[in-house]
């Protein structure tokens, strides 16, 4: 395809923003930093002028840059490019060149006399590449060449002999190229020989989306940018035309119609299309109206010179071949798009209606026959209905979504069902597929023209849905809700419903929550909605999982009564969900990691994406407490690219990302990740999982070192849960780790509070897990207050519990304690062994380099006491009156530590081991470390 030069980004809006390069920039850079070239190459549109012009932004201070930027209509002008690069610094570097190089390349350049490659060959040549290595005598140059095919032949020739023999001159080379494959390598051969070679590829849908909004296109609906993205082909150039144009188009495209396509990308796309028949034209909009057309296809729908006709337009570059298969497919997803909306309306009718009859899959008819129909129908209408109806059962919601609509469109205005009725019915379809801004839309369209109070509730239960964790922004709608549900108690379980997920996310109170799940139960039964009864049990039961209320076993078994409802069955928020909470926070790691896969395959497939992105999630969490870290962070990575293509739950899908980044990735990625959680959290007014993203920060900062931030992060989540009233410490697991970072900080006496208070819930909840991890903190107390023996034990029955139960990471963490404990420096790295084979085989690698850390440093030699000093040292026993803490400090400072080693093998700060040691002074009335070492030698010496 050839973008023509008018079709380029205005200078008004271009920006160097580079969105979805991260780390291709990153590479260039380096290459860059290194001295070497860069070479960009990709399809039209894909974006290389914005990361070239990003890169060469870096060098405007650093070094000369010279730049250059071809057109197809002035390719043919010789030496015009050439004249771009060196014709400002023609006048500087002319004398420092021999007469004939001087004369060829002034002669080139200003057009007085005649030069050519043939005339004055290698004196051009040699002129050019003079020329630049006199520019670099004066510092690094940097030739920026854009759009390189362009390059008249002469400039293309010249540059491309001076850079393959620039060799250690500070000359680089920064160019792009349009390539529509690889062919890159005539390119390439042309470059210095350092040169690397980057392909840009199609930005993912979650890139498209992010550039849609940095361009102000921030109003389109997710379903649209969805749309927008398989159009473009990932092609951002393409994408912004196709925003452009939904933004300037008062009427959005019917459901199961193409995008309307604007005219600058249809000449772009089309050109070729002057040279193909009538015939082969009309073939190639059947192919275009159909979701997966085939040869035979396109024979059943009447066009039976199909075969050859495809061949013509595969010879122009319309099709892509498929010599592997019947399949019929557009070279460019643009150019079936394009070629659809340049036909007139009632050609479009007339494909749809050949192909209503041809497609053998009965959805695909249906969806032919609605847009082969005007106005209203009612059996066109049932058969959408019905195609909406297999579309549900075969786990494509989204597709239901888009039928119900169709449906709605050519229903009756007295029709039973009505015209409303089945598009709320397209909107919970559109619910269930994530496409929340569809749904949302749907059902205030509904609310702008219903009177009766079930379709209203109904609506505002969509809409209130399409809010996720964000219930404060709807908050003022539920006095209204209330009024239009009246007496009837089914419409009223479903507000009461929605009022105890208020009650948790919006009020932070889980008593309140409770009470209203249990109020919107008793509703639903009276009215005899299981579904709604169903999935407020679900609720209450995980409600009162978390707040440790006695009564959560008694309601998940009352939730999992029979009859059950399939879709309440497999929904993140129902009893299947709950079940695994209950068996996550029992230690029962087996049986829920069995649960939460069966349900995780379940909602795959029915195509319930919200689902999907939990039990990813959950599945994750699993996994990371089963210290499997490597395969938590591929999942919780996963489920975070989900949830920001479909933009649910980017918060609680960031949080676990965080935990498991910690644990087996990047700290500083799970540092960024936790507060993007939090700040998310904190922007929706989402108490419940602001306290779980602070959680994650804090773990992600004690795994950091940076114990104060992690005690302060922690306390704060302590204030949460308990104004949440969240008693059943099992729910976020972060009290081990304040304790041990209050320990870390010097705080023994809160450490020790906190673990109390702690170990009374655990116990009346009988959470052995919770237990274990607790005693591995109390240990970390004892041997701060000098108990190390105790400390030994406690650590060493610690980590054999951890192991029986399954958390393979808090058992290598117990080993690293004990290992911690037992080593003396200069003892060598024997006593860390056991830690960095528990972690190594949890693919924990943060805390892997801890251990090779801590090992390291006590394998390093010590310094021995100078025997001067030990002779001369007078026999004491002053060091025998010194509290716990002070002795065991003391002792380490005789064995050569330094107060780092200290505080690392005694779990206390940096800061704790200077105040004991300013204590250890006053009290032997002394002055210094050296003045211990004496002491000891002089009791020694005794």
């Amino acid at each position: 395809m050839t973008v023509r030069r008018d079709f380029q980004e205005s200078a008004r809006c271009r920006s160097d923003l580079v969105i979805g390069r991260d780390e291709l920039v990153t590479a260039a850079r380096d290459q860059l930093a290194r001295g070497g070239s860069v070479l960009l190459h990709g399809p039209a549109g894909i974006g290389k002028s914005t990361v070239l012009r990003a890169l060469a932004a870096d060098y405007g201070e650093s070094a000369r840059v010279l730049r250059c930027s071809a057109t197809e209509s002035e390719s043919h002008l010789p030496f015009l490019a050439l004249a771009d690069l060196l014709g400002l610094v023609l006048e500087e570097v002319a004398g420092k060149l021999p007469t004939a190089q001087r004369t060829a390349l002034e002669s080139a350049l200003t057009g007085r006399g005649e030069s050519t490659l043939q005339n004055d060959g290698l004196a051009l040549r040699l002129a050019v590449l003079s020329a630049l290595r006199a520019l670099a005598a004066d510092g690094p140059v940097l030739v920026v060449a854009d759009d390189l095919q362009w390059l008249d032949a002469a400039s293309a020739e010249l540059l491309g002999f001076a850079a393959r023999r620039l060799g250690d001159t500070p000359v680089q080379l920064l160019c792009a190229v349009r390539t529509e494959g690889q062919e890159y390598d005539r390119h390439l051969r042309a470059s210095p020989p350092d040169t690397l070679a980057v392909r840009l590829d199609p930005l993912s849908r979650a890139q498209i989306s992010a550039l849609l909004d940095h361009r102000g296109y921030t109003d389109l609906p997710r379903s649209t940018v969805r749309e927008i993205h398989r159009t473009s082909g990932g092609n951002p150039l393409f994408a912004l035309e196709l925003g452009r144009a939904l933004g300037e188009n008062p009427t959005p495209p019917r459901p199961g119609e193409p995008l309307p396509v604007p005219t600058s990308l249809r000449a772009l796309v089309l050109s070729r299309l002057d040279m193909l028949s009538a015939d082969a034209r009309r073939t190639l909009l059947v192919a275009s109206a159909g979701a997966r057309p085939t040869l035979g296809l396109l024979r059943a729908a009447g066009r039976e010179n199909a075969e050859a006709e495809t061949t013509q337009a595969a010879a122009l570059g319309l099709l892509a071949t498929e010599p592997e298969g019947p399949a019929v497919r557009f070279a460019h997803p643009l150019i079936s798009a394009a070629l659809y909306a340049e036909a007139p309306a009632r050609e479009r009718r007339a494909a749809h209606a050949a192909l209503s009859t041809a497609a053998s899959d009965p959805i695909e008819r249906a969806r032919h026959l609605a847009l082969a129909t005007t106005g209203t129908d009612p059996d066109v209408a049932a058969r959408l209905a019905g195609a909406a109806a297999l579309a549900r059962e075969r786990g494509a919601p989204s597709v239901a979504a888009a039928l119900g609509l169709l449906a709605a469109r050519h229903t009756p205005a007295e029709g039973t069902p009505g015209p409303d009725e089945r598009r709320l019915l397209a909107a919970e379809d559109a619910i269930t597929a994530g496409e929340t801004d569809l749904a949302r839309d749907i059902a205030h369209d509904v609310l702008g023209r219903a009177t009766a109070g079930p379709a209203r509730v109904r609506a505002w239960m969509v809409v209130i849905e399409s809010a996720g964790q964000s219930l404060g922004d709807v908050d003022a709608v539920f006095p209204q809700v209330l009024a239009d549900a009246g007496d009837d108690p089914r419409l009223l379980a479903l507000v009461h419903y929605q009022l105890a997920w208020r009650g948790l996310v919006v009020e932070g109170d889980f008593a309140e929550a409770r009470q209203e799940a249990a109020h919107a139960a008793e509703l639903a039964a009276r009215g005899g909605d299981r579904r709604t009864e169903l999935m407020a049990l679900s609720f209450q039961a995980s409600t009162e999982t978390l707040m440790g209320h006695p009564d959560a076993p008694a309601t998940i078994k009352k939730a999992l009564r029979e009859p059950q409802d399939p879709y309440v069955a497999c929904h993140h928020n129902g009893a299947g969900a709950a079940r695994f909470r209950w068996l996550l926070m029992s230690d029962q790691l087996p049986e829920a990691r069995t649960t939460i896969t069966a349900l995780l395959r379940e909602v795959r497939r029915r195509g319930m994406v919200e689902s999907e992105v939990h039990f990813q999630r959950f599945l994750a969490d699993t996994e990371l407490r089963s210290g499997h870290c490597g395969r938590a962070l591929d999942l919780a990575r996963e489920s975070l690219r989900l949830a920001r293509d479909s933009g649910i739950g980017l918060g609680a899908s960031a949080m676990l990302a965080s935990l498991a980044e910690a644990s087996g990735g990047d700290v500083d990625r799970a540092l960024v990740l936790a507060r993007e959680a939090a700040a998310r959290a904190e922007e929706d007014g989402d108490q419940m999982y602001l306290s779980r993203a602070l959680a994650a920060l804090g773990y992600a900062q004690l795994v950091a070192g940076d114990a104060a931030g992690a005690v302060g992060s922690l306390r704060r989540v302590r204030e949460l849960e308990h104004g949440l009233g969240i008693n059943d410490p099992a729910r976020g697991r972060w009290q081990g780790d304040l304790a041990e970072a209050l320990v870390r900080t010097g705080e023994i006496g809160e450490a020790q509070d906190l673990i109390d208070i702690t170990r009374a819930h655990a116990l009346r909840l009988g959470r052995e897990s919770v237990l274990a991890v607790l005693d591995r903190a109390e240990a970390l107390v004892r041997a701060a207050r000098g108990e190390r023996e105790d400390a030994v034990d406690r650590l060493t029955s610690v980590q054999d519990r951890l192991a029986k139960l399954g958390y393979g990471l808090e058992e290598a963490r117990a080993a690293f304690a004990l290992a911690r404990l037992r080593s003396v420096p200069g003892s060598g790295t024997a006593p860390y062994d056991e830690a960095a084979r528990l972690f190594r085989r949890c693919r924990a690698l943060p805390w892997l380099r801890q251990v090779e850390r801590a090992a390291s440093a006590d394998a390093a030699p010590q310094p021995p006491v100078p025997a001067a000093v030990a002779a001369s040292a007078p026999a004491s026993d002053a060091l025998d009156g010194l509290a716990a803490m002070e002795r065991q400090v003391a002792a380490l400072v005789m064995e050569g530590a330094t107060n780092r080693e200290i505080a690392a093998r005694l779990f206390i700060s940096v800061k704790t081991v200077e105040a004991t040691l300013t204590r250890v002074y006053r009290k032997l009335g002394i002055r210094s470390r050296v003045d211990i070492v004496r002491l000891a030698a002089g009791r020694h010496a005794t």
